[in-house]
């Protein structure tokens, strides 16, 4: 259910019954609008839609209306919504226990590690609650491992490269190594000792690499950056570097990770083995779970007491993480996503041989992107989709980004690159067609 900016302005619902001809859905969107503006710290700039439920595929508005959700909660719900493995493994934990301290045991923690451990080829897990605590919790083992490892003898600094157009979370570490001043400036000074390389500039990576550097930071596949794969010869090189001097290669896996590329890691895409990796977003299915994956190597550097977390790694988050992780792997949702992401690219390579508007189509399994040639017809295109119902979003201004859910079919495939090519079609006629003012309407 969407509603435009003009209803938005002011609540026609308060104080009385449902008038006007608007329906008690819209109103009841209006009234949660009004509340959140003199509630919330204004850090979301919503769209306009009310869910209330999901089911499979789909997420369900107010009203009834279904959405086809080719987003799935910025590639989290990789099950979709209301997976029966999902909702079997809460309503069971949550009988038993929801949270311990980890000053105790539980059950949990262990069964997801030994999982993690074993899909990833590393060692040893923290568990904590998102993306951007298991990447400053990274940043934090690269300094500590830099210095033990001076204390062994060892010329190690401190200084972390990370790559242009790069996101790694918002805390003030990692956002300190990612890449875009808006996300920085706000909050400066960030954490100093970050430098950037150019995206896949292999001569570039090598100029900045030394034995000042602790560790190289890198998503394997750049999310936020615009679904941008990493190339093998510059991740080679990263490897090589850092093997040299005992730096830690560190892989962000928290979009690419978990199954979504057809790998349970991108980087087995590529042969290479991080030193660390991170993972969070589908690993609980929406419960809050992120977890750093590292070497012994790279454990070493940490003991009791030098870092924690009050929630990570709770009883319920871990067992919906093992089950999550054993319906991906019981039902062979990588080979999946293989497939389908193989015929959703077919589809969007077809789509871009017959609208010059589109740039470039990339990605790996379900996590894939078109590039328009304007950012205003981005805007319009994802403006378009909803309005038809399907769910997709922009990113790097110009990027369509696709991460639906791991349970996408051929048919929820055809119908959103059906709608892309009908909007697409009326963008490039619309601009074509000369306006009553004599002047060319468009993006």
């Amino acid at each position: 259910m969407g509603i435009d900016a003009k209803t938005l302005t002011s609540n026609p619902c308060a104080g009385g019954p449902v008038r006007d001809g608007l329906s008690s859905a819209l109103c009841a969107l209006i009234s949660l609008r009004e509340a959140e503006s003199k509630l919330l710290l204004g850090t979301y700039d919503r769209n306009p839609l009310l869910f209330v439920r999901g089911e499979g595929m789909y997420l369900i508005a107010e009203d009834g209306t279904r959405y086809l959700d080719l987003l799935s909660g910025i590639g989290v719900n990789a099950l979709g919504y209301a997976h029966p493995a999902i909702e079997h493994a809460i309503a069971e934990q949550s009988r038993k226990l929801i949270h311990v301290s980890n000053l105790y045991y539980h059950e949990g923690q262990a069964a997801v590690a030994a999982r993690l451990t074993r899909i990833t080829g590393l060692d040893r897990v923290f568990f904590a609650n998102s993306g951007t605590e298991v990447n400053e919790a990274a940043i934090k083992l690269a300094r500590a491992y830099a210095g033990l490892r001076r204390s062994e003898g060892v010329p190690l600094g401190t200084k972390i490269l990370a790559l242009e157009n790069s996101f790694h979370g918002r805390t003030i570490g990692a956002v300190a190594a990612t890449w875009k001043d808006k996300y920085r400036e706000p909050f400066a000074p960030v954490m100093p000792g970050v430098e950037f390389v150019r995206f896949n500039d292999v001569a570039d990576l090598r100029a900045k690499f030394s034995t000042d550097v602790c560790a190289v930071l890198v998503e394997v596949l750049q999310g936020e950056g615009g679904i941008q794969p990493i190339s093998p010869e510059f991740f080679e090189t990263a490897r090589d570097l850092t093997r040299s001097t005992g730096a830690l290669l560190i892989a962000d896996e928290i979009q690419s990770g978990m199954g979504r590329t057809g790998r349970w890691c991108a980087y087995q895409h590529y042969g290479i083995l991080p030193d660390v990796v991170t993972l969070a977003k589908p690993l609980a299915g929406g419960i809050p779970l992120g977890a750093l994956v590292c070497t012994e190597e790279a454990a070493r550097a940490i003991h009791a007491g030098m870092h924690g977390t009050t929630f990570g790694g709770g009883p319920l988050a871990c067992a919906v993480a093992v089950a999550v992780i054993d319906t991906i792997e019981r039902d062979h949702l990588p080979d999946h996503a293989t497939s389908i992401g193989t015929y959703f690219r077919g589809k969007l390579d077809q789509l871009a041989k017959n609208h010059s508007s589109i740039v470039d189509v990339r990605g790996l399994g379900l996590m894939l992107a078109v590039e328009l040639d304007s950012a205003d017809l981005a805007k319009h295109v994802l403006a378009e989709m909803m309005r038809r119902c399907i769910l997709i979003n922009r990113t790097s201004e110009t990027v369509l980004r696709f991460l639906p859910p791991y349970i996408l079919e051929r048919e929820h495939v055809d119908a959103a690159v059906d709608a892309l090519s009908e909007i697409l079609s009326e963008s490039a006629f619309a601009a074509a067609t000369p306006t009553a003012g004599g002047t060319h309407s468009g993006r």
